[in-house]
C-alpha cells in the first residue's frame, strides 16, 4: 500500500510568465524512453513481480524503495510541467472569448497540452507520443531486471542533462538539477547491487555520461546536503534491508562530496506544492468559478 504526502520532493521557483514551449521540452522528463513514467513503470512491476522477496530481501527493498521515489519525480516533473505551461495565471475574470484570447497558443510545441489539457502534464514525450507499457521491462531474473535498471538510469542521466542544456526558466533547471542528484544515486544503487551479486565493479563506469555534477549550478545544494548519499525507505518501518545493499561501508562516488551511504527511514521534508491560480478563459477550473469557490470552501469547514 502506499502513502501520500502534500509535498513535492523538492520546492520549485514559480516562474514569472507562462513558458509553453519550455514545459514542453520537460515533457521528454515524464513520457519519454528515459522519463520518470519509464523508471517508474520498471521499478514499480518489478517490486510487483519479484521472486522471493524474502531471501532476497536486500535486493526487493532497494528498488521498492527507488520505486517509491519514482512516484514522486512523477509528481514533481508534473508540477513544473503545469507551472511552465500556467505561468502566474490568468486570474481575469469575464475574459472575452471572443477576442482570441489566446491566439499565441498556436505557435506553441504541443498546443494539445492547452487544448486538450488545460496546461497540464501528461503522460507524453515532447513530440506528444504517448509513453506505454513498452518502455517497461520485468524478466523476473534479478541480474537482467538490475542491469536493465542501471542502464535506465544512465539514459535518464543524459536526458536530463540535454533537456537542462536547452533550459533557462528557473523551474525547469531545478526539476533538472534535483532529478540530476537523485537519479545518479539510483545509478550508483543499481551498480553496487550487480557488484553484490556479481562481482562486476560496475560502479566504475560512473559517472555516464561523464559529466561533473559540480558543473550544474541547481545541483549543488543538493549535493552539499548529501541527497547524492542519502537512500530514503519512504516507508516508517519497511525496507531498511536496502541497507544491505546501499551500505555504510561505501562512500561517495568519487568527483561527488564525499561521504558514506546512508539508509533513512521515511521520506524526506521536501518543499510545498504550489497553487497554480485559474485561467478562468481557459474554464480552468471554470468560466466563473466563484460559485465553485463558495462550494468548497462550505465542505472545507465541514471537513474541519
Amino acid at each position: 500500500m502506499f502513502m501520500k504526502i502534500d509535498r513535492l520532493l523538492t520546492e520549485l521557483p514559480e516562474p514569472k510568465k507562462p513558458e509553453p514551449n519550455a514545459a514542453a521540452a520537460l515533457q521528454e522528463l515524464l513520457g519519454g524512453k528515459y522519463g520518470e513514467m519509464s523508471t517508474l513503470g520498471n521499478y514499480m512491476f518489478q517490486s510487483f513481480n519479484f521472486r522471493n522477496k524474502e531471501k532476497l530481501r536486500p535486493f526487493y527493498s532497494l528498488v521498492s524503495s527507488i520505486f517509491a521515489e519514482e512516484i514522486g519525480h512523477v509528481e514533481l516533473v508534473s508540477n513544473g510541467i503545469a507551472m511552465l505551461n500556467n505561468g502566474p495565471g490568468n486570474p481575469k475574470k469575464n475574459v472575452d472569448i471572443s477576442k482570441a484570447p489566446f491566439e499565441d497558443m498556436q505557435d506553441i510545441r504541443l498546443a494539445g497540452s492547452f487544448l486538450s489539457n488545460g496546461g497540464g502534464a501528461m503522460p507524453m514525450n515532447a513530440n506528444a507520443a504517448s509513453w506505454n507499457m513498452d518502455m517497461v521491462t520485468t524478466t523476473g531474473n534479478l541480474i537482467i531486471d538490475l542491469l536493465h535498471n542501471f542502464h535506465l538510469e544512465c539514459g535518464a542521466r543524459i536526458h536530463k542533462l540535454r533537456v537542462y542544456e536547452t533550459m533557462t526558466e528557473p523551474t525547469g533547471r531545478e526539476v533538472c538539477g534535483y532529478l540530476l542528484v537523485r537519479g545518479s544515486l539510483h545509478a550508483h544503487a543499481y551498480a553496487l547491487a550487480l557488484k553484490k551479486l556479481t562481482g562486476v565493479e560496475i560502479e566504475k563506469m560512473l559517472p555516464t555520461p561523464n559529466i561533473d555534477l559540480s558543473r550544474v549550478p541547481e545541483c549543488q545544494k543538493y549535493l552539499d546536503e548529501g541527497k547524492h548519499r542519502r537512500l530514503y525507505t519512504f516507508s516508517p518501518d519497511d525496507y531498511a534491508e536496502a541497507a544491505g545493499v546501499w551500505s555504510n561501508d561505501e562512500v561517495a562516488l568519487p568527483g561527488d562530496p564525499p561521504g558514506n551511504l546512508e539508509v533513512v527511514d521515511g521520506a524526506p521534508e521536501g518543499g510545498k506544492i504550489p497553487e497554480l491560480d485559474g485561467n478562468y478563459g481557459a474554464f480552468a477550473p471554470d468560466y466563473a468559478p466563484e460559485e465553485i469557490f463558495e462550494i468548497a470552501s462550505k465542505l472545507y469547514k465541514k471537513g474541519r
